[in-house]
């Protein structure tokens, strides 16, 4: 008890801990929608395409400044959603390949640009590489307050909106029926969902971004029946999986807080896979064990005249 007091005691600690637990939070919140649209690749093309926009508002301010870094990231990842929008309503091609076009393009414009960068010697463009994994450590006091004004705004808007996005959600086809603008319901949500991940750029990186947006929705879908309920368990379950990864990320040295994040709610997704009521793969095999020893055995055997097998049910016991 008294090794976490003095850990918690640090003040860097403490930033980590409340940054990551207030993206983790945001994540799971919003990522709940991405899941039951069937959008799990999203987050990672969104965060993918974030990294030109890191590069092209280095370019532009010279320097390694946030206030304009993630802007353009933001940018950069509208810009890719709206990509994947156009070619899946002007083309034939599916929501996967369309966010798979768009995650290895833009992902490889960002990473010419950031070896271009790299390579003209600058000293200040030695840090562009750490928003590939994050880097946790560089976080302020500013940055919190970024994110706590920022997911309020988004969780005021997906309170605002809340029937309309769980209507296109479940059915977007009944919310088109209703004269919903379906299309501009997707594409605020979509945006939500980029804020959400230009956010994490810095506490988690480009490449482990999704998994933080998508594994706690994935787990807290296995334990609840509704959207509202799914929702909350999945801002609960991504708290504590980022403050608890940022705690056991600072009890070791070189132990990047990104990926023990992600270690850490992955392994809440494999428990939730295997032990969640009705849904779990444990819970269903025993279900199904359970009504096979209800059920009779059946005994066949061939009738050469009527040609068919008559079915002698025998019960158990």
């Amino acid at each position: 008890m008294s090794f976490l007091q003095d850990l918690l005691s640090s003040q860097i600690v403490q930033l980590v801990v409340v940054g990551a637990a207030l993206l983790g939070a945001l994540s799971g919140i919003l990522g709940s929608f991405a899941v039951l649209r069937q959008q799990s690749l999203l987050g990672d093309t969104l965060s993918h395409a974030a990294l030109p926009g890191v590069c092209i508002g280095y370019l532009i301010a010279g320097e390694r400044q946030l206030s304009l870094l993630l802007p353009a990231a933001l940018v950069t990842g509208a810009l890719a959603a709206l990509t994947v929008m156009l070619i899946t309503h002007r083309t034939r091609l599916k929501t996967d390949a369309a966010l798979g076009i768009a995650l290895s393009v833009f992902f490889a414009i960002g990473t010419v640009l950031l070896t271009l960068i790299q390579a003209q010697g600058n000293v200040s463009s030695a840090g562009l590489s750490s928003f590939l994994f994050g880097q946790a450590a560089a976080i302020t006091k500013g940055d919190i307050s970024v994110m706590v004004g920022t997911g309020a705004l988004l969780l005021s808007v997906v309170i605002l909106f809340w029937k309309e996005f769980k209507l296109v959600s479940f059915d977007p086809a009944s919310a088109q029926a209703l004269g919903l603008p379906v299309l501009a319901l997707e594409g605020a949500l979509t945006i939500i969902v980029a804020v959400a991940v230009v956010l994490g750029l810095q506490l988690v990186g480009v490449i482990l971004m999704v998994a933080l947006l998508i594994a706690p929705a994935a787990a807290a879908r296995q334990w609840t029946q509704s959207l509202s309920s799914m929702v909350v368990l999945a801002g609960v379950i991504g708290a504590i999986a980022g403050a608890g990864g940022a705690l056991v990320s600072a009890t070791g040295r070189g132990l990047a807080t990104g990926p023990v994040v992600v270690l850490i709610v992955t392994g809440v997704v494999v428990v939730s896979l295997l032990i969640a009521p009705k849904r779990g793969v444990l819970w269903q095999a025993l279900a199904r064990r359970q009504l096979t020893k209800k059920l009779p055995m059946v005994s066949l055997r061939y009738d050469a005249k009527r040609r068919k097998f008559p079915i002698r049910g025998v019960r158990r016991g």
